[in-house]
């Protein structure tokens, strides 16, 4: 048994004692060869249950933050996700962003399951929002499929600001994989590279059901922050 066999035999059926999981859909998960899983993300601990989800082993280039030391919560969690296989990515100052891809590309050439979250940080609101075009450029240059994944559920486990996980049910489907063809051949191109990713996240929102925002994430969130920042300066708290 190799070392993630290892690892999941015993995370596995901890984390669906606590949290029971339905998944649907994983059989569009391919038995073999390079895949990409694309999904919705509502909170850190999203990896950890598609970990255990999807038989194959998936690996999840993770911001270094996700991996922080703190509370016995924070270091079970961090415990479980390095066991399954997870990377760890510090984004140094002069790292580029192309720099990030190609280590993820790379995991695919080896015929390996990628799991990314094309929204690039947790919704700040329970909706869906634009994807990153990395997403599609990944997908093109490998020629990999993308199979869409959406969960629920995760967001009440684990909501931005807390530290020690609810147990709640959490589920998540998998859909058959989005139709690239009218792409293929044109990673280096923006407006194919948009398009793609447009495609992949309207495959992911007709799975989960959610509200579909046409901005990033990342921006919605930056606006929330300097709105709070705001409020504080000015005693409205």
């Amino acid at each position: 048994m190799s070392l993630y066999g290892a690892a999941k035999a015993v995370i596995a059926p901890a984390t669906r004692t606590l949290w029971p999981i339905e998944a649907d859909g994983v059989d569009h998960v391919p038995a073999r060869g390079p895949v990409i899983l694309a999904s919705n993300h509502l909170s850190n601990i999203d990896p950890l249950f598609i970990g255990v989800a999807v038989p194959r082993p998936v690996v999840f280039i993770a911001k270094e933050e996700l991996f922080a030391d703190g509370n016995a919560a924070q270091r079970a969690l961090t415990r479980a996700l390095r066991g399954l296989g997870q990377l760890s990515v510090d984004r140094k100052p002069g790292q580029s962003a192309q720099e990030a891809m190609d280590n993820s590309l790379q995991v695919l050439r080896e015929g390996n399951v990628f799991g990314i979250f094309p929204e690039g940080t947790r919704s700040p609101d329970g909706r869906l929002y634009r994807g990153q075009t990395g997403l599609a450029w990944l997908a093109l240059s490998s020629g990999a499929p993308v199979v869409p994944v959406a969960l629920y559920g995760t967001d009440r486990i684990l909501p931005h600001g807390r530290t020690v996980p609810v147990l709640r049910r959490v589920g998540m489907r998998f859909g058959p994989a989005v139709d690239l063809s009218p792409w293929q051949g044109e990673a280096g191109r923006a407006r194919s590279r948009r398009a793609a990713t447009d495609a992949i996240m309207a495959a992911i929102q007709r799975l989960s059901g959610q509200e579909q925002v046409p901005r990033f994430a990342a921006t919605v969130k930056a606006e929330m922050e300097e709105e709070r920042a705001d409020r504080g300066g000015t005693g409205r708290g």
